[in-house]
C-alpha cells in the first residue's frame, strides 16, 4: 500500500489531511464522528487575545459552487483555548496547529507567544487573510510591508514555526508570499476564502448580515491549485493547500501543484466524516496513479518546480 506520510516543519505527519481553521472548532464535534488521531494534524479555530462574539446571524449562505461565510472569527479567547481547548486536543493524540488572529501586531504577538508555549502545538498559522472582520484580516494580508513586519514580529516572539495563511484577494499572491518569507515564515497556508456577495431577491439586501462573506467550496479549487503552483515556483518553503478539497483526487492534485499537505473545510458541510474518508481513500488513489510514496512525489516537485539556491 502506498505511503501517505508527509513532512512539515521537521515533523512527520501520518497523512497530509487536516481540517481548515474554523471548520471544526477545537475538535469537540469532530471527535464524535472520527478518531482525531487519524488526522495528520488538527488546525484550531482562529484565536484572539480576548473572546470575540463574531458577526450577527445569518453568517452562512449556500451559493453557486460553494458557500459564503461571515462568521467573523468567533472564539473564546486565548486563555480559554490554553486552559480548556488545547489540553483536550492533547488527549486525542493529534498534533495541533494553532491559528492566530488579532486587530493589531501587538495582539498577534501576545496570542502567538501563549499558543506556541502549548506542548502539543506543532506550529502556528497566522490568519492575516480573513475577509470577514472589520479590523485585522485583509488589512494585514494584502500589504507586503505589513506582512513582513507582522510575520517577523511573531517569528521573533513565538516558540514554534510560523506559517502564514495567504489571501487570494490580491493581484499577485507571490508578492505576499515573498513578503512573508522575508519575515521569517516557516511555510504557507493557501488559499483563504475569496470575498463574495449574495443578494436576497425579495428584500434586495445582502443575505449575510456582514454584507460580504468568504467564498469556499468546489468553485475555488482551480484558483487554489493555480496559486499553490505559483507560490511553489518562487519558494521552497512547505505549503499547505486549501480550497475545494472533496475527493482524494483533489488532494493529489494539490500535491502535484506543490503542496506538502492539505486542509479541508467546505466539504464537511455535506459530509461530516469527509476527513476520515479522504485518509482512507488516498492510498488507493496514489496506487492508481503509480505513486508508491507521497513524500517522494513532494520531493520530486521541489526538484522540478521550486527555485534552487
Amino acid at each position: 500500500m502506498s505511503s501517505i506520510k508527509t513532512q512539515i516543519a521537521g515533523i512527520t505527519l501520518n497523512n497530509p489531511i487536516m481540517p481548515a481553521s474554523g471548520t471544526a472548532g477545537f475538535g469537540e464535534e469532530l471527535s464524535s464522528v472520527m478518531d482525531l488521531s487519524e488526522l495528520g494534524a488538527f488546525v484550531t479555530k482562529s484565536t484572539t487575545l480576548e473572546p470575540w462574539t463574531g458577526n450577527a446571524k445569518p453568517v452562512v449562505a449556500e451559493t453557486t459552487g460553494g458557500w459564503l461565510n461571515a462568521v467573523g472569527l468567533k472564539n473564546p479567547g486565548v486563555q480559554a483555548v490554553m486552559n480548556e481547548k488545547l489540553p483536550g486536543l492533547a488527549e486525542k493524540g493529534v498534533p495541533a496547529v494553532a491559528s492566530v488572529a488579532g486587530k493589531t501586531v501587538e495582539e498577534y504577538v501576545a496570542v502567538a507567544v501563549q499558543l506556541s508555549s502549548a506542548p502539543n502545538v506543532a506550529w502556528l498559522e497566522l490568519n492575516i487573510s480573513c475577509p470577514n472582520v472589520k479590523q485585522g484580516g485583509l488589512s494585514f494580508g494584502t500589504n507586503p510591508e505589513t506582512v513582513t513586519h507582522l510575520t517577523s514580529a511573531v517569528v521573533a516572539a513565538a516558540h514554534k514555526p510560523v506559517f502564514v495563511k495567504l489571501t487570494p484577494n490580491v493581484t499577485d499572491i507571490t508578492v505576499i508570499a515573498r513578503a512573508a518569507e522575508r519575515g521569517g515564515a516557516a511555510g504557507f497556508t493557501l488559499i483563504n476564502t475569496l470575498t463574495g456577495l449574495k443578494f436576497d431577491l425579495m428584500t434586495r439586501r445582502p443575505v449575510l448580515s456582514n454584507g460580504t462573506g468568504g467564498l469556499s467550496g468546489r468553485a475555488i479549487h482551480p484558483l487554489a491549485i493555480r496559486m499553490v503552483r505559483q507560490v511553489r515556483e518562487i519558494s521552497r518553503l512547505p505549503i499547505i493547500g486549501v480550497g475545494g478539497v472533496f475527493t482524494a483526487e483533489d488532494v493529489l492534485e494539490f500535491i502535484i501543484a506543490g503542496a506538502n499537505a492539505v486542509q479541508v473545510g467546505a466539504a464537511r458541510y455535506g459530509n461530516p466524516q469527509i476527513l476520515s474518508d479522504l485518509i482512507q481513500a488516498l492510498p488507493a488513489v496514489l496506487e492508481r496513479y503509480h505513486i508508491d510514496n507521497l513524500q517522494d512525489l513532494i520531493d520530486q516537485t521541489l526538484t522540478e518546480v521550486a527555485p534552487h539556491d
